[in-house]
């Protein structure tokens, strides 16, 4: 990525593509990444960010609104941690045959990986926990849908996307970060047909999103849903 400035705007600049617009993107972590249309210069692509800077700057404030009550979790007994949208306490056990297991409505997590390992070891559990759960649900979810908004994916991957929640790659591999287990099931839901229409339009026009109205009439409501929680949804 190439990062520029213009004025008080930060950006950073994506490869063109194929599209007519250019495609401007507040991400999860607060980024703004810009996708010019293919042959666009910098200059052309800083001009563009100039005329849309009120915009940019009223989304940027939403961001900082809504990641200000991010959630800082602890790893002791009683901290809740989430799993398909429900919270769950969790516990500290001296013997257990995995690192991390869900168990009569408790995360049960092994007391001597956090005194030998720490926060980071704890972290590595519950990360390898949502990625296990992760590819049968998600690969059910694209069957479901796949046909519905008539494409194919070529194949599934979960692992740590940063700050995006899932991408379509250029090869029409869904990827998906496994902190999407923590969110409701209607609103993976969303994130499964999201990705899928971008098998149609790699973009977020409003002919993108006339394809996910089609099979998903409701999705604004989960899309803003996502956009008010997406915070809380971290370790």
């Amino acid at each position: 990525m190439n990062a520029r400035r213009v004025r008080d705007i930060d950006y950073h600049l994506l490869p063109g593509t194929e599209r007519k617009t250019t495609d401007i993107v507040i991400e999860r972590d607060g980024i703004v990444t810009v996708h010019p249309p293919k042959g666009f210069s910098p200059e052309q692509v800083d001009a563009v960010v100039e005329s849309k800077r009120m915009w940019i700057y009223k989304n940027l404030a939403q961001w900082r609104d809504l990641n200000a009550t991010a959630v800082i979790r602890e790893w002791v007994n009683g901290e809740s941690f989430l799993y398909l949208g429900c919270s769950y306490r969790l516990l500290l056990v001296n013997e257990q045959d995995a690192d991390l297991k869900l168990k009569e409505g408790r995360f049960c997590l092994k007391r001597s990986l956090i005194e030998q390992g720490g926060e980071s070891a704890a972290k590595r559990a519950f990360e390898t926990f949502y990625c296990s759960k992760a590819e049968n649900r998600l690969r059910e979810r694209i069957d479901y849908f796949a046909p519905k908004t008539g494409v194919k994916p070529t194949g599934l991957r979960v692992k740590d996307l940063g700050y995006r929640w899932a991408s379509c790659t250029g090869n029409n591999t869904l990827q998906f970060h496994w902190k999407c287990m923590m969110a409701p099931a209607k609103i993976i839901d969303y994130m499964v047909v999201h990705e899928l229409c971008h098998m149609h339009h790699r973009n977020h026009t409003d002919a993108f999103w006339n394809e996910v109205d089609k099979v998903m009439p409701d999705y604004r409501e989960r899309k803003m849903w996502l956009k008010k929680h997406g915070a809380g949804l971290d370790l």
